[in-house]
Parts: C-alpha cells; structure tokens; sequence
C-alpha cells in the first residue's frame, strides 16, 4: 500500500538492470500494493494505474529499456453498477510505448473471484515487440497448458509471466503431506510448460530474498529444440487434431 516508495524501488532495479545491458525488466504481480483487497483504501490506489503505467512507459524510454511491470491493478467505473477491478500486465517497449496488454484470466480462487474480473473467453493475445513475438501470462494462469499452447500456436516465442506466490498458498492439508507443496508445484509446472512448447526456463531468484537476477536468453537453444521436436511446425499444420480456442462453440 505504498504506490511511490515502491514504484522508486522498483524503478532503481529497472535502472540497475539497464546499465548491465538488459533489454528487458520484469517487475513481480501486485509489487506496487500488495494483494490487500480489503484494505480501506486499496480501491483508491488503484484508481491511480493510468499514472503509474506512465511512469513506466517514461522509464522505458529514459533507460532504453523494454520493461513488463509486473500487474498493476485498475479500478473501472468507480462507484457504478459496472465497477471492476482488472489485473493487468503490460509490455512496455524501449521507446515508452505500450504495444502489450493482458487481463488476467485465470483468478486464484476466492482470493481473487471476489474481487477482479477475469479477461474470460477473450483470446490470448500475441505481441510483436523488439525481442521478438511475446506472450503475457500472469501468475495461477501457469497452470494451465492450454494457455501456452494457444499462444505458441500463434508464434510466441518468449513468455513471460509475472507472478504473486507464495510458499502457504497450499491448503493446510496440502501442506500437511509436502510443507514444500508449492516449490514442488512450480517447478512441475514451468518444466512441463517449457518442454511441452520449447521454451526454456533461466534463472532461481530464491524464495526469502528481495533482489534482481540479470541473465542471458539465448533464443537459438528455441529454435534448436523445435528443429529437435517439432511442436510449434505441428501447432500450425493444417492437419493438427486439437484445437486452442476461448469459445465454447469450437467444433471438436
């Protein structure tokens, strides 16, 4: 709940970053509040997301830096009958420009149902950017293969997804049998998205420290595991028997 001190903070990683030679930042979901729906003046704050989003895009430019700020969640409609809450990612170029967006789709339970309004049976879009064709995901949307494989089919090369996870969003029965229940289920996961789209995963951050970790993203290791397997040349064949569309009327 402290929009500007966490918005500098954020910013001296972004420029940190910038002058090691980044060409891309990627800022956590929800690092500018918090998730705190029910804090008295957390749908105030976020009726302020216009300005932030162009603080970003002031700082993309500034760094020559492309940047994905985390989420920043928007309030709508204050006040009506149509008020909502979105959870949105951006990708921001290195010239300031939004040239991205994405509504979350895949709410986490009642912690989020509640309160944000899913981007539902809207389609996953694709992005071209300076790094190549890019798709945005956020955090619980992970778990679901399907939101790869749509995206990959439209020739997303990088996916990035911002993500709020913590190690006790288990059930206390979940916990109960693996206390590391959650660091097994990312790690299950990211493997299995990247192996089943080639994509590849690149660095561990840690799980107790704030900070930043600058890395190499060698693309030619994509186009070495599609010469190698095949799935996007098969995605886009006029023959492939399964489809990825959001609408429940898609012939099966």
């Amino acid at each position: 709940m402290q929009l500007e001190r966490n918005f500098e903070k954020a910013a001296d990683f972004v420029r940190a970053a910038a002058r090691q030679h980044a060409q891309l930042a990627v800022l956590p979901e929800y690092h500018l509040l918090n998730w705190v729906p029910h804090d008295p003046g957390f749908k105030d704050a976020c009726s302020k997301w216009r300005i932030y989003l162009d603080k970003y895009c002031s700082l993309a430019k500034e760094c020559n830096i492309n940047i994905v700020p985390g989420t920043i969640v928007q309030l709508h409609d204050a006040g009506t009958d149509d008020e909502r809450l979105l959870n949105v990612a951006y990708f921001i170029s290195n010239e300031g420009k939004v040239i991205g967006e994405y509504v979350k789709k895949n709410l986490w339970g009642d912690v989020e149902r509640l309160h944000l309004t899913s981007s539902s049976m809207d389609e996953h879009p694709v992005f071209d950017t300076p790094l190549g064709k890019v798709g945005l995901l956020i955090c619980w949307d992970l778990a679901f293969p399907e939101a790869f494989r749509e995206m990959i089919s439209k020739g997303a090369k990088i996916i990035i997804i911002p993500t709020f996870w913590t190690l006790n969003d288990c059930s206390k029965a979940g916990l109960a049998i693996n206390p590391s229940a959650e660091v097994l289920f990312l790690d299950s996961m990211l493997t299995a998205r990247c192996f089943e789209n080639t994509c590849g995963p690149l660095t561990r951050l840690g799980s107790s420290a704030e900070g930043m970790a600058v890395v190499d993203l060698n693309m030619q290791i994509v186009e070495d595991a599609e010469a190698n397997y095949n799935v996007r040349s098969d995605l886009v064949s006029t023959d492939w028997h399964y489809e990825y569309r959001h609408t429940k009327n898609s012939k099966i």
